[in-house]
């Protein structure tokens, strides 16, 4: 039986396994476990290069363009890494910080489990963090912490939108004023906000509730919302389900991709609320997804959550859906594009055991690889 037959007849046995122990990013935590799984095994990590820094550029001078900036969600920093040669430098942002999103102006807004950091990423160094207004809980780490996940920028930069996960209950979106640095509307949206993702025009924010199987719309201006269920296998299992939304990207037409178990790619059209579905070949448990400038969708395969998936890789599918598969050494979470679209970097660190702290870095053309060590199991990451 194919790996999709399987997964279809195994769907209703997932909920069962995750009643014994609710591990990975399959299911909730109503006690707010800070992260040891239990459950399906961890093939070993793999291997690290040895960590080699670069040096740190001269005192007094910015940050290089192309530098890249990731989230360690195993510390409480942030880390800045030449692509060539590795970490030159580390900014304290608060505890177990996962998402992270870069403006204009070069201020970097960072989502930690106890409140939204901000950096000037010119200067390396911090600038303070905002509280949220949604009680989360005890600061905790790991996988099922309460805090932000997703983060995203409005177009204009005015705006921060963040997802802030409640263990156990239905998340928010919170908005941060960038001039005041001050959290300014709560919108309720659904469970365990992995991504949050802004429309090219600014007008609608998207919520990728990762344990409620959809995606909550948030008009800007008045932010009403609409929930669109995002579910091409179901949601047979509830909370135990691996099968479930996690990272989307929003095209050029308006419309968001999700990818899904490297089978399923999942087109939501938020004008309508339609959702249609289109194959993928990688076999894998995915998460993380990028565009590169020309609208090729980059999707990261994490590695097998159970015997039916294939091995870590990262999908580079064109616009009219061919799909290249470039294998990766070991979990991978989060990807970024270069300015000039031509590679990709795919953080280890993941959000279940297994991580590996540092970077894979692609050259989409050729598909060729190489591992940068750097970073404590780094999630988002960005291109400065």
């Amino acid at each position: 039986m194919s790996a999709r037959g399987r997964r279809r007849t195994t769907v209703a046995a997932v909920a069962v396994l995750a009643g014994a122990a609710l591990a990975g990013c399959g299911a909730a935590d109503p006690a707010g476990d800070t992260g040891t799984s239990t459950g399906t095994p961890e093939a070993a990590a793999p291997a690290e290069p040895p960590v080699s820094s670069a040096p740190p550029p001269p005192e007094g001078t910015a940050t290089p363009d192309g530098t890249l900036l990731v989230a360690d969600f195993g510390a409480d920093t942030v880390t800045f890494l030449d692509p060539g040669r590795g970490p030159f430098a580390s900014v304290r942002v608060g505890t177990a910080p996962y998402g992270l999103a870069v403006g204009a102006d070069g201020r970097a807004w960072v989502a930690t489990a106890e409140g939204v950091a901000v950096v000037d990423t010119a200067a390396r160094k911090s600038l303070g963090r905002i509280p949220y207004r949604t009680a989360t809980g005890p600061v905790t780490d790991g996988e099922y912490r309460g805090g932000g996940m997703g983060i995203a920028l409005a177009p204009d930069g005015k705006r921060v939108y963040v997802g802030v996960n409640v263990p156990g209950g239905p998340g928010t979106v919170e908005v941060i004023d960038t001039a005041t640095r001050a959290v300014v509307e709560t919108v309720p949206v659904g469970r365990r906000p992995f991504d949050v993702d802004v429309s090219r025009d600014g007008t609608e924010v998207y919520a990728t509730n990762h344990d409620s199987f959809d995606v909550t719309a948030i008009d800007a201006r008045t932010l009403d919302t609409r929930r669109f269920e995002v579910a091409p296998y179901g949601t047979e299992g509830g909370l135990g389900s691996w099968l479930k939304p996690h990272y989307a990207v929003v095209r050029a037409d308006g419309r968001l991709l999700l990818p899904f178990e490297g089978e399923r790619l999942a087109v939501l059209d938020p004008r309508t609320g339609r959702v249609t579905v289109e194959r993928m070949t990688a076999d894998t448990h995915q998460h993380g997804a990028a565009l590169t400038p020309d609208g090729t969708l980059l999707a990261v395969g994490t590695g097998p959550i159970g015997a039916a998936d294939g091995a870590a890789s990262l999908t580079i599918r064109t616009k009219d859906g061919r799909e290249r598969i470039v294998p990766l050494d070991g979990p991978h979470e989060d990807v970024a594009v270069s300015a000039d679209g031509r590679t990709a970097y795919v953080t280890g660190g993941f959000t279940r055991d297994g991580y590996w702290d540092g970077i894979t870095v692609v050259e989409l053309a050729s598909g060729g690889t190489r591992r940068l060590a750097g970073g404590e199991r780094p999630l988002g990451i960005a291109v400065l």
